[in-house]
């Protein structure tokens, strides 16, 4: 990426996946220190449970999870949040239909 100045990347301008059943994930804005991805759970989702290198910040912007993380476990709704230091191990399930939107730094090579 030479110019970073500004990155601007329109909603429909975004490929939405499917990595695993019950969950899509649209990437959105990134550079190379940063990334905002979408994601929508089905109710009843289970994500399997991982750690990766990159602080991430989650966002509920409709539904409720149960997260789980670092030795605590919250259930989370709409507006609320959370950040997760890199290394530690996470799992989230989704109680309902769910949006959520993570930030993660530096961006996920693996989901650009």
């Amino acid at each position: 990426m030479a110019n970073e100045d500004v990155i601007y990347t329109p909603t429909n301008g975004s490929a939405v996946t499917t990595p695993e059943e019950g969950l899509k994930r649209q990437v959105l804005a990134y550079n190379s220190r940063l990334m905002l991805v979408r994601h929508k759970l089905t109710k009843g989702w289970k994500g399997t449970r991982h750690k990766h290198s990159h602080d991430q910040l989650v966002y509920v912007v409709q539904g409720a999870i149960v997260f789980t993380g670092g030795g605590k476990t919250v259930e989370m709704r709409s507006g609320d949040s959370l950040v997760v230091a890199g290394g530690v191990e996470h799992e989230a399930m989704a109680l309902e239909e769910t949006e959520v939107l993570d930030v993660f730094t530096p961006y996920r090579e693996d989901y650009a």
